[in-house]
């Protein structure tokens, strides 16, 4: 039986509304998932895909209540089962004229809004979502990045650890998801071209084998993969998309 044909799919995504994000919901949406995307902002009136407002959530992932309160109402939305869950949103406070912020610079209330967002909201939604999950034995996808394990010119201090406990906290999940059937893996982008390119990535293209930027379809591609069968015994890894570049 060919996925269209069988019971339609769904995914919860957060941080859709541009980049990765928003080439995953295309993706998704193209294969025959419902997704149901996860944002600050209510629902557009001129979403770019096929949606309805009851397949979006408003809420502040930087705000631990509002977390709760939408897993509740992803709950009531979805009928007792979720077969993948996306934790791509991420921020990364930057300084004036966009200017990376380092650990000397970086403010104590811009830590605890990164570590919520980047951090404690995956796995908010994975523990409030697990029954959901564990009912099809579903897959969780963590979006971490290249700042998680390096110093990186753009990214600041605060984004990149936050990147880095992801990492750790993938593999924990995977260890303690994996008896309920739920796989748990990462996915680490490099340079992607997105609207969001800080100034002077194109410098960085010298540094990746590949010698090109990635694009938003490549990742969500990939993204798909570790949703699906094909990679049905695949759990707690980190796979690195980024040309190579992680290698040096």
């Amino acid at each position: 039986m060919t996925e269209t044909n069988a019971k339609k799919r769904t995914l919860l995504l957060t941080g859709a509304s541009r980049g990765i994000g928003h080439a995953t919901v295309k993706r998704f949406s193209s294969a025959g998932w419902r997704v149901i995307t996860c944002s600050r902002h209510s629902f557009p009136e001129n979403c770019p895909w096929e949606a309805g407002p009851e397949d979006h959530i408003q809420v502040d992932l930087g705000n631990p209540k509002q977390v709760v309160d939408a897993i509740r109402e992803i709950k009531s939305r979805i009928g007792g089962e979720l077969h993948a869950l996306v934790n791509n949103a991420g921020i990364s406070p930057k300084g004036e004229d966009g200017k990376r912020l380092g650990t000397i610079e970086t403010q104590y209330e811009d830590w605890q809004r990164v570590f919520q967002v980047n951090f404690f909201a995956p796995i908010m939604l994975a523990r409030g979502l697990v029954d959901e999950l564990q009912k099809t034995q579903g897959a969780v996808v963590n979006v971490t990045s290249i700042a998680g394990s390096h110093v990186h010119p753009f990214a600041g201090a605060a984004y990149a650890t936050s990147k880095a406990a992801l990492t750790s906290l993938t593999r924990e999940m995977a260890a303690d998801f994996g008896p309920r059937g739920i796989r748990v893996n990462a996915i680490a982008p490099g340079e992607i071209d997105t609207a969001i390119l800080s100034p002077g990535t194109e410098k960085l293209i010298e540094q990746i084998p590949l010698r090109r930027l990635g694009t938003p379809d490549e990742v969500a591609k990939i993204i798909y993969v570790l949703c699906t069968e094909t990679s049905s015994y695949l759990s707690g890894a980190e796979i690195h998309i980024n040309g190579g570049q992680h290698v040096f």
